[in-house]
This record gives structure tokens, sequence and C-alpha cells, in this order.
């Protein structure tokens, strides 16, 4: 039997998924081996290859529809709505159906440039929205404590599939039990059902190997993780333990690099992860360990939703407004959105291509906790009524080639968006003396671990971070931000007599790349009680030897550890106390 056109269709586009799901998988199940290997820097090309690898399978999907189709067999809706149809037929059984379907979108997206956003041509709602359907699978291993911490401990790290051992994991384990014994709640310390339940995959990120589940008992639970990272040699040391939710909430924070984790069914795979963090929107979570489209997809659903509510209505950011970004948000739903405006402020020398580029080399590159992701949207389209009327004529006025007014909807022809954190130079304003403190050793604290990761800010001002409800200090503005390794960080030379110093030009050449730290203090920070409490902190970052040791370390391809928890929190301490 001749297969129609539909069908054609549906099969070819299976087909493109089935080969991005193939590679994703062979790239993801790569990792044990560059840990084990101590591969750094292979581990970071290969979180930059698939992330890059979605938009490479849809470009080739797409020519291989445009070779087999007519174009009027491709821009007829018809044809699409029965390739839709079946399609969902074809990827019922599936157990990565979502992210099928999410795929079948970035098809219809690109061939009708995300125009005709229908439910009947696409997956705007999933084919099994409402429908509960298990696989089966059990996705984790238990142990019953007995009331022997260490014991379960032992049995949670030796029994992990990781290929090398341990340095001496009994010391791990005393460690990890201690830890235990003094956190835990007493209902679960008490009781006799108690047990460790861990994921049967381990979660890779940078240099650790993450051990993640729960503990349960007594009625409560709590979550569990156990980073593990290289000890002597080519063996193993658990690292620290995790307990609380919102240090686990940290680890899969929306600033930072994707898990590279084997996943064998997503959707349960992320409810698991859900219960563990129940805060944790289901996009973010999703995104984390490697699905950042159908997190885009889950995310586009979830605002919808919101939206719909009309708790509120899109506003005008808080906060000092962008040269280069219009912002708004929707505060219901913690959403911020970012439009490139039409002209840019004299001071910014930077095209829109450029602007763009910089968004995605921050997409590809590892966040290392200090700058937020997100989610680059087409034809974004949202009623009038939903916008507060100076908010909608701001964007209007300053974006007139992205954004426009179609009878009553408006439509936004490109955007950003990304987690709504509060601005950096408000958060300082409300807050006392020591939360201030706290609060720029943090803003230090980003600096140095962005350019640890071969990231230079440019604008670092304090209104270009913003602050999480978890009071971590995140840049999120990047237009500027380069690689450390292209900047030359030079001391300013010392005049040769007075009347150059008090010249109203600099004495000295000044190249297009050339960076002076000397004067970051009152360029970063007006406020002088402020600036000299900063200085205090952080006094090598006004050091040219320091930016330029870093990049020695960079170029000599020393990838630097930039830990997702505090560092007293690590065992390094404790270990070496029980050594002595």
């Amino acid at each position: 039997m001749k297969l129609s056109a539909a069908d054609r269709l549906a099969a070819t586009v299976l087909h493109g998924f089935d080969e991005y799901r193939t590679r994703f998988q062979a790239i993801t199940r790569d990792a044990p081996r560059r840990f084990g290997a101590a591969a750094w820097q292979e581990t970071q090309q290969a979180s930059a290859l698939r992330i890059n690898l979605y938009k490479t399978k849809v470009d080739v999907t797409l020519e291989r529809l445009r070779r087999t189709f007519s174009q009027d067999v491709l821009a007829h809706c018809g044809y699409w709505r029965e390739a839709r149809t079946r399609y969902a037929e074809l990827i019922s059984q599936r157990l990565d159906f979502e992210l099928a379907e999410t795929f079948f979108n970035s098809l219809f997206c690109s061939i009708f440039h995300h125009r005709h956003i229908r439910n009947d041509w696409m997956f705007v709602y999933s084919s099994r929205e409402g429908a509960v359907r298990r696989s089966g699978i059990d996705l984790c291993r238990r142990q019953s404590v007995n009331d022997d911490w260490q014991a379960a401990l032992v049995w949670a790290l030796t029994q992990a599939p990781l290929d090398l051992p341990f340095v001496d994991v009994e010391s791990d384990a005393a460690l990890g039990a201690a830890f235990l014994r003094d956190s835990l709640p007493e209902a679960i310390l008490r009781a006799d059902d108690a047990d460790v339940e861990l994921l049967h995959s381990v979660f890779y990120r940078n240099k650790g190997a993450y051990l993640v589940g729960r503990i349960r008992g007594g009625g409560e639970q709590v979550p569990l993780v156990l980073p593990v990272l290289h000890g002597e040699g080519v063996q193993l040391q658990l690292d620290t333990v995790l307990i609380e939710p919102d240090e686990v909430s940290i680890l899969f924070s929306f600033t930072r690099a994707y898990f590279q984790v084997d996943v064998p069914v997503p959707s349960e795979f992320v409810g698991y992860l859900q219960e563990l963090m129940p805060q944790k929107a289901e996009s973010e979570l999703y995104a984390a360990i490697g699905f950042f489209k159908h997190g885009k997809t889950a995310f586009f659903r979830a605002l919808n939703h919101q939206v719909a509510k009309r708790e509120d209505r899109f506003i005008i950011a808080p906060g000092v407004r962008g040269m280069v970004m219009a912002v708004f948000v929707l505060p219901s739903h913690q959403t911020a959105f970012k439009i490139i405006k039409d002209r840019f402020d004299p001071a910014k020398d930077v095209t829109h291509d450029e602007v763009r580029e910089k968004y995605r080399l921050v997409k590809r590159h590892d966040r290392v906790g200090r700058m937020a992701d997100t989610q680059e949207f087409s034809n974004f389209i949202a009623r009038q009524d939903h916008f507060d009327p100076d908010c909608l004529a701001h964007l209007l006025e300053v974006a007139p080639s992205t954004v426009a007014l179609k009878g009553d909807k408006v439509i936004i022809r490109h955007c950003y968006t990304e987690r709504m954190m509060t601005p950096l130079n408000i958060y300082l304003k409300d807050c006392d003396e020591a939360e201030q403190l706290t609060v720029l050793k943090d803003y230090g604290n980003a600096i140095k671990q962005l350019a640890a990761a071969n990231i230079f800010p440019g604008d670092m001002l304090l209104k270009n971070f913003g602050v999480t409800r978890h009071g971590r200090v995140i840049f999120y503005d990047y237009d500027e931000i380069s690689y450390l390794t292209d900047c030359h960080f030079r001391a300013i030379p010392k005049p040769r007599y007075p009347e150059q110093e008090l010249a109203g030009e600099p004495w000295f050449s000044i190249g297009p790349d050339d960076i002076f730290p000397e004067e970051f203090g009152p360029f970063l920070i007006a406020n002088p009680t402020r600036r000299e409490q900063f200085y205090r902190l952080h006094p090598e970052i006004f050091d040219p030897a320091y930016w330029q040791g870093l990049q020695q370390d960079i170029r000599a391809g020393r990838v630097i550890d930039v830990y997702p928890y505090r560092n007293k929190q690590r065992f390094n301490g404790a270990r070496a106390a029980l050594i002595h």
C-alpha cells in the first residue's frame, strides 16, 4: 500500500529524531569514560557538542524534508495536521515521547517560521495530556540502613557504576555518616524503616560524578546527593554529602552546565527529581539533564497556563534600563523577557548579530553557577491586555522592528527568557550591613569564578548582576562578554612627569582589548564605603597579575574547579584531621 504524504512526512521527522537521540545518547554514555580518564577538556567539548547537536539534526532533517517533498506539501497545514496525528501514533509507545513531540514542533516551526502555532498542527499540548502511563522500569536502587549509616554509605559508593576504586571508602563513609547523624531529622535517625535510595544513573558534570537520590524513614524524607571527585592517583573520594533541598536545588540550577546522565524514561526521571526539589520547575529539570529544547516546551506551556490566570500583567523590569536590551517581566511566573533594542546607546559599540552570538556563547559554555541560562523565542504572541500600557509603549518605542501590534495581539519577533532575579544594585539598597558584606563577597566570587571558566563579563556594573532566591549573585548581561584569554590585562604605566597624570587624556596608548584592573573600583561600585569593603574582600581583582595568571592556567589546558556547594562543606579538612 502506498503511503500518504502525511505518513511519509511523519516518518521522515521521526527518522531525524531517532538520529538525534542515538547521537545524544552516545555522547552521554561516554561520560563515565571521560570522567574515569580525567579528560576534562574533552568533557567540556562533549558538553558543547551535545548542545549544538539539536540544531544540527533539525537542520539535517529539514533539508531531507525539502529534498523529499514539494514546497506545496511542506507549506500546507492540512498535511501537517494529518502528519501530527500519524506521528502521535508512531511515538505512542515510546519512553521519550515528549522529546519526540518537541522535535516535531521544531521542524514545524522551522517550516512556518514560528507561525500557525495551533495544537491540531503541532504539539502545543502533549499527546498524552492528562494521561498517566507508567513504564514499569525501576529507576532506583535501595538499601536499608539498620542503624548503620556508615555501611549504608559504603553500599551507596561501592555499588555505584563507577569504574575506579575509592582511595579509602570506609573513611569516606565514616565522614558521611558522622555528617548524617549530626544533620538528619530525628524522625529519620530513629526510624526502624530508614533506607537510602539512589538513582541507578550517575550524573556527570565537569570534574564531578554525582549520586542522586533520597533518604527516607519515619514518614519523612530528605534528598541525598553524594559528589564524587578524583582523589589520589586514579582513585575516587567522596567530597561531601548534600541533604538540604536548597543545596540540591543549587546543584541543578539554571546557572550551571547541563548534566551528562543516562535517562531511561525522561518524564519519570524528571518526576522523581521533582519529588526531591518540589520548588524546581519541570522546565528547569528537563534542561538540567540535557533536554533543554523540551525544557523550552515545558516552559512555554507553563507560561501560557500562568498568563491565562490573569493574576498580573507584563511590566517593565525593575532597575536601571539597559542600553542594549529592553527587559520586561511577568512577576507571578518569575520570568524576565529580553528584547534587543533597535538602536543602542552610543556607549555600546556592538551589533545585533554580535549580541545574538554572545547569547549563543553562554548557551554552549560552562556557566559555573554564575550565568543565567536563557531560552530563545521567535514570534512570541500575547494579548495586548496582558501588558501594562507603559510597558507596551516602551517596547514599541525602543524595538519597533521586533515588537508589533496586530489587532489585539502583541507579536514579539524575537526575545530571550531567563529566570527573574533582583538586580544587585537594588538588593544592596534594601539589605543590612551583614547582608551587604555577604552579597559583596559573592559578587566578587562570581567575577572570579567566571574568569576561572575563561569568561570576562566586560560590563561588571552592579546592575548587570542579579541575586537569586538562594542569595547567589548571577551575571545576566551578555552583550560585552568575551573569552578571558582574548583580553589584554595591563598595569597603568607610571607617568614620567606630574603634568601627564593631571592631563584629561591618558598619557599612554590603549589598544582595543586592553583592560586595566586598577581602574575597576570606582567603575564597579560608586558608594565609597561599599567600594572599600569590596577592596578588602577581593584585592586580587584589582591586580593585573591575578588575571594574567588565570590566562596562563587556561592556556596551559588547566580546567579550574568551581564546586556547586560551599568550600567549607567539603570533607578535605575533616579527612586531613582523620589522617593525623
